[in-house]
């Protein structure tokens, strides 16, 4: 491990980075880098079979082992599955890199086989989930359980 790295760094830069955003992070799934890896693969292949519309109810409802997710039903499963992924990237760019670069996301993604249809724009239209210091960061949480269809570009 790198010098900078302590045990459970992980998931307290994970659980930080989507509770900003104002969303709800359940035990055991985003615990450690390669848990949340998993997950968020799931997540993804999940919401490309039933569509960008999806509410988190269904992804979990078609999903064997999220049950956990539930605290997250109510969300628009894009705007969620994006934070989460976002989150990720933060989170180990922070605990296992020693820093963040807007590059290590696009690595991330690309090697974790973690792209989904338009993430670009995703990313680009919020800006949010990535930067730390963003005036509406906490707003997130809010759109995606009120207005899940803004993200539906994604």
């Amino acid at each position: 491990m790198h010098g900078c790295y302590n045990s459970g760094d992980f998931q307290k830069y994970f659980n930080e980075n989507m509770e900003d955003l104002g969303l709800p992070v359940p035990s055991s799934l985003f615990d450690t880098y390669q848990t949340a890896v998993a997950t968020a693969a799931t997540l993804v292949g999940t919401l490309a079979t039933l569509g960008k519309g999806a509410t988190m109810g269904e992804l979990i409802g078609a999903t064997v082992g999220l049950e956990k997710l539930a605290v997250a039903a109510s969300f628009g499963a894009s705007a969620y599955v994006g934070a989460v992924i976002g989150s990720i990237a933060v989170a180990s760019g922070r605990s296992l890199g020693c820093g963040y670069r807007i590059s290590d996301m696009l690595v991330f993604l690309e090697h974790k086989n973690l792209k989904f249809d338009n993430w670009n724009a995703f990313y680009v239209r919020n800006p949010q989930i990535l930067d730390k210091n963003h005036s509406f960061r906490n707003s997130f949480g809010i759109r995606a359980r009120n207005s899940p269809s803004s993200f539906e570009y994604a």
